[in-house]
């Protein structure tokens, strides 16, 4: 009896997980705030946003010292219409940033048309661009 129940257990915690995984991104907003502090004024914040809407979603995070050290990133992608856009920053207290862009979008006569770009923490850009046929 008592293996049953556990097994009959297990096999119901599964079909959760499994139904979790399965369900789609839910549209919405939601976030984190942690404040970790320690000794002798050691300690950090940390934060973490998530947007999501059909056909897009943004991520922003940051986190500080109390030292006075941190960094704040963001990240988006929208899609649609044949389209996709996708980017991506990060910078630091110190005003060293990087940044991403990536643009996809299909011609409708079977080509497919993309431009990405890439600037780095020294300022140097580098990019591609470019028209693909599909295949």
């Amino acid at each position: 009896m008592r293996k049953t129940s556990i097994l009959a257990a297990g096999l119901s915690s599964l079909a959760v997980l499994a139904a979790m995984i399965a369900a789609p991104a839910q549209a919405g907003q939601h976030g984190r705030f942690v404040s970790v502090q320690g000794a002798r004024g050691h300690g950090y914040v940390h934060n973490r946003d998530v947007s999501r809407q059909p056909g897009a979603i943004s991520v922003s995070r940051g986190t500080q010292t109390n030292a006075g050290r941190g960094v704040a990133s963001n990240r988006e992608a929208s899609w649609g219409d044949g389209a996709y856009h996708g980017g991506a920053s990060r910078t630091f207290n110190n005003g060293a940033s990087a940044s991403r862009n990536t643009n996809v979008v299909n011609n409708g006569d079977g080509t497919v048309s993309y431009d990405h770009s890439r600037t780095g923490y020294d300022g140097s850009t580098r990019s591609v661009s470019g028209t693909v046929t599909r295949p």
